[in-house]
């Protein structure tokens, strides 16, 4: 799930195979409440913007869907076709912004956004989505990530995160859905539903610590610092939460909208 610019593209793809391997997927009970909305039905052709290595784009394509995965990152669309082959799955990638993909106009039943809508320019992005969607087709912008709750594995992380990096703006109990509806609405498109939820992730200590030197607030960092940062965040895991497993509460959220006609 990754996006436009800032950290980033170049970023985040340095670091594709951890994100790969220890980024928990987005669970399939959003999944399912999107499906429900008419989102990722078998046999819909769905684009999947910023689609990272393809969380999104691979458990649709496991639904039946005609699915393309969108991102400015080779890396990580690389990351998410060996995933996908190895699940035996077929995805389309394409290397393209999300606000200019050169797609068709009107070619996609469906286009979803996860985890990276803040990274778009998303005036742009919303116009483009209205470009590419047939009339009456739905566009999702949903998210999943860690919610920091006082005295949780979340939450104790992001302070760590903080004080190591205090110019990372990401963190906090944020709703990005407000903006994203107000784009989506502005484009044209017709406000659905919206749903959220929270969800307790199992993570093993080491996948949990690799999970997060794959984010963001630590790939803006220099390799020293991240290392002086993983280095913190074993001994408090280990002084706080004892033990190989970790519970990391986290929130899921998506916006429904549909194109006119």
């Amino acid at each position: 799930m990754a996006g436009g610019p800032g950290v980033d593209g170049a970023r985040f793809g340095s670091a594709a195979d951890d994100y790969a391997v220890h980024r928990a997927d987005f669970p399939s009970a959003g999944i399912d409440r999107m499906v429900a909305l008419g989102v990722g039905t078998a046999g819909q052709r769905l684009l999947d913007l910023g689609c990272g290595t393809g969380t999104l784009a691979r458990q649709f394509a496991a639904r039946g869907c005609s699915v393309t995965g969108a991102d400015v990152d080779a890396r990580m669309l690389a990351a998410g076709g060996a995933l996908a082959e190895s699940a035996g799955l077929e995805v389309s990638w394409r290397e393209c912004p999300a606000e200019d993909t050169g797609l068709g106009s009107a070619s996609f039943d469906v286009v979803t956004a996860a985890q990276c809508w803040h990274w778009f320019d998303g005036d742009a992005a919303a116009a483009e989505v209205r470009r590419l969607l047939l009339p009456g087709g739905r566009v999702a912008v949903c998210g999943f990530d860690w919610l920091p709750l006082p005295d949780t594995v979340s939450g104790v992380t992001e302070l760590l995160i903080q004080a190591h990096n205090p110019s990372w703006k990401l963190g906090g109990i944020r709703d990005p859905g407000p903006a994203a509806r107000r784009q989506l609405v502005g484009a044209g498109l017709e406000l659905l539903e919206t749903f959220t939820f929270d969800v307790d992730v199992p993570y093993a200590l080491d996948s949990w610590r690799r999970r997060i030197s794959a984010s963001a607030g630590i790939l803006d960092l220099g390799a020293d610092q991240a290392t002086a940062f993983d280095a913190e965040l074993a001994e408090v895991m280990a002084d706080r939460f004892p033990g190989d497993d970790l519970i990391a509460p986290h929130r899921v959220w998506a916006s429904v909208a549909v194109s006119p006609g």
